[in-house]
């Protein structure tokens, strides 16, 4: 790998599920880091589309209870065991980041720039991918384990009502963390020749 200080902190983020609450970072810290990471990621036109709530303790458990129940009528009997305790796992952590796009902005976009208005929404998804990542790897940075979850939009509904989340605020995925309580496995990367062309 190029010795480069991004790119190792981009290797450093990866997915962890066995998630603790033995982090050194107090709330308030954690609060701050999540929000500047969200404060610095660059977005289309500098729109700043994406939006966040952000549940520490029993409100990030919520949440989890909430996800569980909305699946349980989804989810065979038989097999939702496993379900639940995916779920108890993200619970374990410290928090719980939802990361919603505000399309007030989007559709305000589109008014103002019409040629580009298809583009919009587009353009918002990848505003939340890169929020995502970036916060994601700031966590991994201060020794903090996450992962990225999509359960929108089954809990789309409960999560607004519970938070009064804004209605132009749309869920586009959930980010359980706390401390890495579990060894990360080897990653497997596809051949380079399959993935780039290169030219010179």
């Amino acid at each position: 790998m190029i010795d480069n200080k991004a790119i190792r902190l981009f290797a450093a983020r990866r997915s962890q599920y066995a998630l603790g609450k033995n982090v050194e970072l107090s709330q308030e810290q954690l609060q701050q880091l999540i929000q500047e990471a969200i404060r610095q990621a660059p977005s289309a036109f500098n729109s700043q589309s994406s939006r966040a709530v952000i549940l520490f303790g029993e409100q990030s458990e919520k949440f989890w209870d909430l996800t569980k129940e909305a699946l349980r009528p989804m989810v065979p009997a038989d097999a939702f065991a496993g379900t639940e305790n995916k779920l108890n796992s993200f619970a374990a952590g410290v928090g719980t980041v939802l990361f919603y796009e505000d399309q007030n902005v989007v559709k305000g976009l589109q008014e103002q720039f019409p040629l580009y208005a298809d583009n919009f929404p587009i353009w918002s998804e990848h505003s939340t991918g890169i929020a995502q990542f970036a916060v994601w790897t700031a966590l991994a940075a201060a020794n903090i384990g996450a992962s990225l979850q999509h359960y929108n939009p089954v809990v789309d509904e409960a999560a607004a009502k519970e938070w009064n989340v804004p209605e132009s605020w749309v869920l586009r995925g959930q980010m359980p963390f706390g401390s890495n309580e579990g060894e990360f496995g080897a990653k497997e990367f596809m051949n380079d020749d399959d993935r780039f062309l290169i030219f010179s």
